[in-house]
């Protein structure tokens, strides 16, 4: 099979296009024929070394995929070959074939495309977790959202929208801002030219949003913290401009919180990746049994109510492309939504 292959730890400049033997489906996994992949910033820095993890050398990037069941490992059930399927991938979705955990993986709704299920389940399952069973957002509740134009960004704005909160989309361009607006953000902030504590204090008639779902970190986060009201929560799903120093101070004053939301790291915890729980997830006290098959089966009924709603529960593409040149699209970040 082809696969674009990652022999050295550097840029994805680096990374290659050549041939790879065809995974087999271990007990518990499914083998996928990929009909789309999405890019994601953590692509870039697995194959610089500095992700979470690190895989083997050599090894196709890829954390998440969309396509077919070509066959099923030994102990799987609720999936067969020919079912079409996302999946959240250790790594290897840059590929031709792809295996997964049978529990990561999921039926793609009727009515949604490859691309779309390519570009779904890392993006809205993270920012869903952060937002519903982290920041634990009510109706009503102001959300800002900050790198509002990009993957995960976007996915917050609609989910929280969705969820019935005010939602406060800040990004760095009048263009990433415009994208964030189209896809049911009520009001924005460009923080390369305004002050983004005090737009959100005017927003709020000075009361200061109740969450902050923040990708960025770096120099941004400290305004993002004053940003927040009495009892505000931000939540940390990301340091693309660098890691914060948390003033444990500024929490105790104003009875805020900082919270971490990784997927990938709760997924290597505590069974994270629950199907079970899909059953119990109207269920309050289920709240602690986190899990992504939960999450699905919310945001399946956000996708199901969200045309009634003001917003919508739709992956927002800049480019799609159907050969193998990605390469240094993802690290540039000049564009918004996924690239697929």
């Amino acid at each position: 099979m082809r696969a674009v292959i990652c022999h050295q730890w550097g840029s994805v400049d680096e990374l290659t296009v050549g041939e790879a033997p065809v995974p087999e489906a271990a007990p518990g996994e499914v083998l996928i024929r990929v009909k789309a992949t999405a890019v994601n910033y953590a692509d870039s820095i697995m194959v610089a070394g500095r992700y979470q993890t690190k895989p083997a050398l050599p090894f196709s990037a890829g954390l998440e995929t969309a396509g077919v069941v070509a066959a099923c490992g030994r102990g799987v059930s609720g999936l067969k070959p020919g079912d079409r399927v996302m999946a959240i991938l250790a790594y290897g979705g840059l590929a031709e074939f792809a295996v997964a955990p049978a529990a990561e993986t999921y039926v793609i709704p009727d009515g949604m495309s490859f691309p779309e299920a390519g570009a779904f389940a890392i993006a809205y399952i993270s920012s869903h977790v952060a937002i519903r069973w982290q920041g634990r957002l009510e109706a009503g509740e102001t959300l800002l959202v900050l790198g509002s134009a990009g993957g995960v960004g976007l996915a917050a704005v609609e989910i929280g929208k969705a969820m019935g909160a005010r939602v406060i989309a800040a990004a760095s361009t009048p263009e990433k801002l415009a994208v964030a607006v189209g896809h049911g953000a009520d009001a924005s902030i460009d923080y390369s030219r305004e002050q983004l504590t005090e737009r959100v204090m005017a927003l709020t008639d000075g009361k200061g949003a109740d969450i902050c779902f923040d990708p960025v970190g770096g120099a941004l986060f400290d305004a993002a913290l004053s940003s927040l009201g009495w009892g505000g929560r931000i939540l940390l799903v990301g340091f693309v401009a660098g890691v914060p120093q948390i003033p444990a101070n500024r929490l105790l004053a104003k009875h805020r919180a900082a919270l971490g939301s990784s997927l990938r790291r709760m997924n290597s915890g505590m069974s994270y990746f629950d199907r079970p729980a899909i059953s119990r997830c109207s269920s309050s006290a289920s709240r602690g049994l986190r899990g992504s098959a939960m999450t699905m089966s919310a945001i399946d009924r956000l996708r199901l109510t969200s045309s009634s709603a003001a917003s919508s529960i739709d992956p927002a593409f800049f480019l799609s492309l159907p050969g193998w040149n990605f390469h240094s699209l993802r690290t540039q970040q000049r564009f918004s939504g996924r690239v697929d």
